[in-house]
């Protein structure tokens, strides 16, 4: 009989329907098999583009084939990750040493039952330290306070620290007032990551977790993610990033394009040993990251650089698909194309100055086709601005990108395979079509372009946190780009109805363009909505509370009987019912 991965007893604690959630297996055979179609939708649909015969004119032709290639090539990456990601990284020994994180001898333990952040974790029966680094630049007072509060009830003994580079009077007065450590430095330098290097020369801890300012902890934080650093060559272990604010268009749109990396990219990442870190909800190994020589500083990007670096070292990194940490996605424009941009830019970075494929790091085959994918990951955001002008060729100058002898049918089948199979796919494991994420995607190009520029010519993109702006600026001042662009694809539309009109046919190229047309439209529309909940506070929102109902949706799921904690309450329970007795209690037996 295989080997399995499921924690039984954890299972067992679970009434019947938190029990079959807890056990339903995210690679379904549907799952597997979609994905396979999808792979061999992605192969035909290549196959498709690049045969002579079908090569129409030139112009529209090359754009299409660079644009298209580049999209062909991620689908082809990301389905090999989600395939690889099957196998769960929660082994015999994970398990053993999760359980053995508490002594039950230990007098902290004995003579505070009620309070487990006191309780000394060990790992092979030795106890280590953990710090806990909240970074602030500029966070709300109240998101800071929800994320400190919670941090310092995390179970397990450790520090919490609030590392405050908004150099705040506000902030030190909170983390006084909640008994919260605090470091203040004199500089910005470095941006995030000279913030956690200035605070890693004050902290002692032998591991420490990275949160972001928004991302709110659960109880098990450390219980689940320290196991995995029983393995001393294990640097970090990431989690996924879990948004409880999806209570409008943007918040939806930017949280859903996460959920397929956290979900199946990341994990299959596991199998390349190539999972990155993602700068919040991590826990490091002091000693990794002193022998990289701290956080990478030269870079927004901080959190891959310092990954690929800790790779190319030949440290191993772990990602857990668990959700144990949730923060707020960006919910306006301004907060979603800052964000974006700040991303994009680290990644090009990493493509033009340490390209993965030529760098001499020590990277192995697959660790550098991963990382290379993730450099060139903000290309597929390019893409769809590159194919919005392909129909303007044609309705303008009459120029194909495909052959007139193609028939209607071959082409429609070639482009189901591709576009439709992983629209299912999305479809099947995000629950629903988010039609968020396609107009979110469709209309950020320009961002991407902006980011791409930068990098090209060196330009310095100032650090910005998102959320952290507290004064309302008009999305109108972000989409500029987009603006023109509809305008263009409007007028473009209504003269290919009047040259289909004419010609008694429709033309493909019109209904692409009409097509795009309508999403950008739809965006134009969703920044309209937020430009006057910004002037007139018109609330357009449909939850007020959604993060609280997130948050208290995870803290009041069932625990089960068998975790750190509820393991050493119930034997200390029991040695007390046998002490008043006069007894001694038969010491249970740890697994």
């Amino acid at each position: 009989m295989g080997s399995v991965n499921h924690d039984y007893a954890s299972v067992d604690a679970f009434d019947g329907d938190t029990r079959l959630a807890a056990t339903r297996n995210t690679y379904s055979p549907v799952m597997l098999l979609l994905t396979i179609l999808s792979t061999f939708g992605v192969l035909y649909y290549g196959w498709f583009l690049w045969q002579p015969e079908h090569r129409g004119d030139i112009l529209p032709w090359l754009l299409v084939i660079c644009a298209e290639s580049v999209l062909v090539l991620h689908g082809l990456a990301a389905m090999w990750t989600i395939l690889a990601g099957y196998r769960d990284r929660r082994d015999w020994t994970y398990f053993a040493t999760r359980a053995a994180l508490y002594d039950l001898d230990d007098p902290d333990v004995f003579l505070n039952p009620d309070d487990p952040t006191e309780w000394p974790l060990r790992i092979r029966g030795r106890e280590v330290s953990v710090d806990i680094l909240i970074t602030v630049y500029g966070e709300p007072l109240e998101v800071i306070r929800r994320t400190a509060e919670a941090a310092m009830a995390v179970r397990g003994k450790h520090l919490t620290w609030i590392l405050d580079d908004g150099r705040s009077d506000d902030v030190q007065a909170l983390a006084a007032e909640i008994g919260c450590r605090y470091i203040r430095r004199l500089s910005s330098n470095g941006a995030k990551a000279g913030n956690l290097n200035n605070a890693l020369t004050i902290t002692k801890g032998e591991f420490f977790v990275i949160l972001d300012a928004d991302f709110v902890p659960l109880p098990g934080l450390i219980e689940q993610t320290l196991p995995f650093l029983e393995d001393s060559t294990v640097a970090f272990v990431q989690t996924p990033q879990t948004y409880g604010n999806l209570h409008n268009f943007v918040a939806r749109g930017a949280g859903y394009m996460q959920s397929m990396f956290y979900r199946f990219v990341q994990p299959g990442r596991n199998a390349f040993n190539a999972a990155f870190c993602v700068g919040t909800n991590v826990m490091f190994r002091r000693a990794a990251v002193d022998d990289v020589g701290g956080i990478y500083t030269d870079s927004k990007s901080e959190d891959v650089w310092t990954s690929m670096v800790m790779h190319g070292r030949g440290w191993k990194s772990v990602f857990l698909r668990e959700t144990l940490a949730v923060g707020d996605a960006p919910d306006t424009i301004e907060a979603y194309s800052k964000q974006q941009l700040r991303w994009a830019t680290g990644g090009f970075e990493i493509l033009f100055t340490s390209n993965p494929l030529l760098t001499r790091r020590k990277l192995s085959l697959d660790q550098r086709l991963m990382y290379f994918v993730t450099a060139t990951h903000y290309l597929t955001g390019i893409v769809p601005g590159v194919l919005l002008f392909v129909p303007m060729l044609e309705i303008f100058f009459d120029l194909r990108p495909v052959s007139m002898g193609i028939g209607m049918g071959q082409w429609f089948i070639a482009y189901a395979g591709f576009y439709v199979l992983q629209i299912v796919l999305a479809f099947f494991t995000l629950g629903s079509f988010r039609w968020e994420v396609l107009t979110l995607a469709a209309a950020s190009f320009p961002i991407y372009f902006k980011a791409l520029f930068n990098v090209i010519i060196g330009r310095d993109q100032a650090w910005s946190v998102t959320g952290a702006n507290k004064q309302v600026a008009s999305p109108f001042n972000f989409i500029v780009p987009q603006i023109v662009t509809f305008v263009l694809l409007a007028a473009t539309t209504a003269v290919g109805i009047w040259r289909d009109q004419m010609n008694s046919q429709v033309a493909v190229a019109t209904i692409w363009c009409g097509l795009n047309t309508f999403v950008l439209g739809l965006f134009l529309m969703i920044a309209f909505r937020e430009a006057r909940r910004n002037r007139f506070g018109v609330d357009d929102t449909e939850a007020d509370d959604a993060k609280a109902l997130a948050l208290g949706g995870l803290l009041g799921a069932p625990e089960p009987r068998t975790t750190p904690h509820t393991l050493v309450l119930s034997e200390l329970k029991e040695r007390a019912e046998v002490a008043a007795k006069g007894a001694a209690p038969a010491r249970r037996e740890k697994s």
